[in-house]
């Protein structure tokens, strides 16, 4: 006499659901179950009833799923919304580049100190082959080509209209993937910048509470923090 498992067992075998799997897409992702960078399938499905291992009707669609190459597990294709380590490491050079920029066409070019300060900034992100001399290029072409803002935006009017857009565009998808310290960090970077010269001027400090909006950081935190860098360590 049969038990129910066994009886159970009997059935699954008889009949059941599959799932068949196409390749819609691959790429590179962030493999979280690997920590790193992998190879990834995107996979749809489509799921048939068999009978005796024959599939012979439809029971509708499955995924679509992420699969990793390496480890082989499936993600929810939300799972491409993370960058991958290099593409991160090069949002987080581009941001530094960027708040740095934004900083001297605020506070100015003239103070051999501050640019001095903003080229270690940038070489310290990772841009090695960064100079002073394309720093200040970069800001007067700048301010050139786009002029101050028109009065709606205090950052385009501290810095130029095109960097201020250039904040909001480089820091914004940045600032999710970014822990809170990071995020801090990468304010305080544009903070002494600023400071190399003496206090803040009232343009530095429109820019500087611009990136810590980007970055999602309070007003109450991003002025304390600002505050903070003020105090040699």
């Amino acid at each position: 006499m049969r038990t129910a498992k066994g009886q159970h067992t009997l059935r699954l075998r008889i009949y059941g659901i599959r799932t068949v799997w196409d390749t819609v897409g691959d790429g590179e992702f962030f493999c979280p179950c690997c920590g790193g960078d992998r190879n990834y399938r995107r996979l749809t499905g489509r799921r048939r009833l068999t009978v005796l291992g024959l599939p012979l009707l439809a029971r509708g669609s499955a995924g679509p799923v992420v699969e990793c190459a390496a480890c082989g597990t499936r993600c929810a294709p939300d799972a491409l919304d993370r960058p991958t380590t290099t593409r991160f490491s090069a949002m987080l050079r581009e941001a530094v580049h960027t708040v740095t920029l934004a900083v001297l066409a605020a506070g100015g070019t003239t103070s051999r100190t501050v640019l001095e300060t903003a080229a270690a900034t940038v070489r310290d992100a990772g841009l090695d082959d960064c100079s002073q001399e394309q720093l200040f290029t970069i800001v007067e072409v700048l301010a050139a080509d786009t002029g101050a803002g028109d009065g709606a935006d205090p950052a385009a009017d501290a810095c130029g209209a095109a960097l201020a857009i250039e904040l909001h565009e480089v820091l914004k998808p940045l600032a999710p993937h970014l822990a809170v310290p990071g995020r801090e960090a990468l304010l305080l970077r544009g903070a002494r910048i600023a400071l190399a010269d003496g206090p803040y001027s009232q343009a530095e400090r429109e820019v500087l509470t611009t990136v810590g909006g980007a970055l999602q950081l309070c007003p109450a935190d991003t002025a304390k923090l600002l505050e903070a860098a003020r105090t040699p360590s």
